[in-house]
């Protein structure tokens, strides 16, 4: 039996799956993941500092400008599509067997090729809100202004819903994931390195069955996994994800 096979088969016994993604999941829809060591070198020779600097919350308050440049060239993508990783998903929850989504990602792939029950660690580009009045808008806030967004209510300033560095991930999301995780009797990690924290921690709280790692690169859990899976994860869902 191959690896493919055996995730297929553990997706098929299983009734309370839980995947838990990250960038690697949407690099396949044209999303890159600017972690990567040429996307830090781009951003450092262009602003001189490194993205984690320019995505953190002393950054946003101090230099707002800079940031919002730096976020509509590098983090909004309204054209992409879900691949065959979250088309996949879809698949496997409405066949009854997986039961949530949790995901380092702020694209909102997920809900958009059907996904129902997401937990978004860090946020999503979609949501935005005045920090004065707290109105909220969509992503055409961002996209179809210049500079700093501000609200055509109140003249407050429009954030992203997104967790930048420096800030604290949101409790409920939080608790939500763990619970899913928690009762989970088939965990799925997929394309993300585990590296970020505290979001790479909750796969802790996992008691269940059978834990899988598909991922092209090594992770730091792959010791401690069922099952490793080092291929691209959408080509793994569109091979094990069919009737």
């Amino acid at each position: 039996m191959t690896a493919r096979e055996q995730l297929r088969e553990w997706l098929l016994e299983s009734r309370k799956a839980v995947f838990f993604g990250g960038a690697g999941v949407s690099t396949e829809s044209g999303i890159p993941d600017f972690r990567s060591k040429n996307g830090i070198y781009r951003t450092i020779s262009k602003y001189g500092v490194p993205p984690e600097q320019i995505l953190s919350h002393t950054y946003f308050v101090h230099y707002p400008e800079t940031f919002y440049e730096y976020y509509r060239e590098n983090l909004i993508y309204p054209d992409a599509e879900p691949n065959a990783a979250h088309k996949g998903l879809v698949y496997w929850e409405k066949a009854g067997h997986l039961k949530a989504v949790v995901t380092q990602n702020i694209d909102g792939l997920h809900q958009k090729a059907g996904s129902t029950n997401v937990y978004e660690l860090h946020g999503s580009v979609l949501r935005n809100y005045c920090l004065k009045c707290r109105r909220k808008y969509g992503l055409e806030i961002i996209t179809e202004t210049k500079g700093v967004p501000v609200c055509p209510h109140c003249g407050g300033q429009i954030r992203p819903d997104v967790v930048l560095y420096e800030e604290g991930l949101d409790d409920k999301v939080i608790t939500g994931s763990v619970k899913a995780i928690e009762h989970a009797d088939l965990l799925i990690v997929g394309g993300t390195s585990l590296a970020v924290y505290p979001a790479a921690g909750l796969i802790r709280y996992f008691r269940g069955s059978h834990l899988v790692l598909v991922n092209r690169d090594e992770t730091p859990y792959d010791r401690n996994a069922d099952l490793v899976i080092h291929e691209n994860i959408g080509e793994v869902f569109a091979e094990i994800s069919h009737d």
